[in-house]
């Protein structure tokens, strides 16, 4: 199969899931799909189901990559079997849809997990287009709410009139904070705050894309990546210590 096929496969379980994400655990040893002569991925059923494997113990367990790449390492070497119906059904437990006390049975059910966030989530992807009426039922969104997202500069559609697969993602946590009484207004001061860390990550990467290196612009980019997503993880750590506070923790 091709990459695309592949997203095809794997779409109705993990709507989230992008080629740059196949391509990232690729990187990380995860999968080791065939090369063509060309140099094109050619994917068997089995590295579908090591994907489905990895993708659903990220997603109900939420074990980082470091533990899932043990766990594969010992289905290779025959000491543990590639039980991903099983593994989802214990994830599932007595809870029904497999998470514990702690809120994210309900964000399951509106459609948006949390992960792990890598430097390599912020390549971007111009194979993935998203038609509007693909993003309104992906998102499960209407035009209405989306003409709210798009006002309030939250999603911007391309010269082309697609979206990118990021677009779904942040229509389907929208949606999701809705459900919380927010509205797409009340998102701008994410967007604001979102602005400010991305011109200064741009800040500090500007003087290695200016050196007249030949490799200067990968070497930029690749810092915009590592900074966005230590970014990310500060913001992250600050949010869960604020929230902690407010609530006496």
């Amino acid at each position: 199969m091709s990459i695309g096929s592949v997203l095809d496969l794997l779409r109705p379980d993990f709507p989230d899931i992008t080629i740059s994400k196949i391509r990232f655990l690729e990187s990380e040893g995860l999968i080791s799909p065939e090369r063509t002569p060309s140099g094109y991925r050619r994917f068997h059923v089995a590295d579908v189901e090591r994907l489905r494997f990895v993708l659903t113990a990220q997603r109900d367990q939420y074990l980082p990559l470091k533990v899932i790449k043990e766990q594969l390492e010992a289905i290779d070497s025959g000491a543990a079997t590639l039980g991903v119906r099983e593994a989802r059904a214990r994830a599932g437990g007595a809870g029904g849809d497999g998470v514990g006390p702690n809120g994210e049975s309900r964000l399951r059910r509106l459609g948006v997990v949390p992960g792990e966030v890598s430097p390599e989530e912020f390549l971007f992807d111009h194979e993935i287009r998203v038609p509007r009426a693909d993003l309104l039922q992906q998102a499960g969104i209407d035009e209405k709410f989306l003409t709210e997202l798009i006002r309030a500069n939250l999603i911007m559609p391309g010269a082309a009139g697609y979206f990118d697969a990021d677009a779904v993602t942040l229509a389907r946590t929208a949606k999701a904070l809705s459900e919380f009484g927010l509205e797409a207004r009340h998102l701008r001061a994410f967007k604001l705050a979102a602005d400010r860390e991305a011109a200064m990550v741009a800040q500090i990467a500007a003087p290695i894309a200016k050196s007249r290196d030949a490799d200067a612009r990968a070497r930029a980019e690749e810092t915009v990546r590592e900074l966005a997503a230590l970014s990310l993880t500060l913001h992250t750590c600050l949010v869960k210590t604020s929230v902690r506070a407010s609530l006496g923790g």
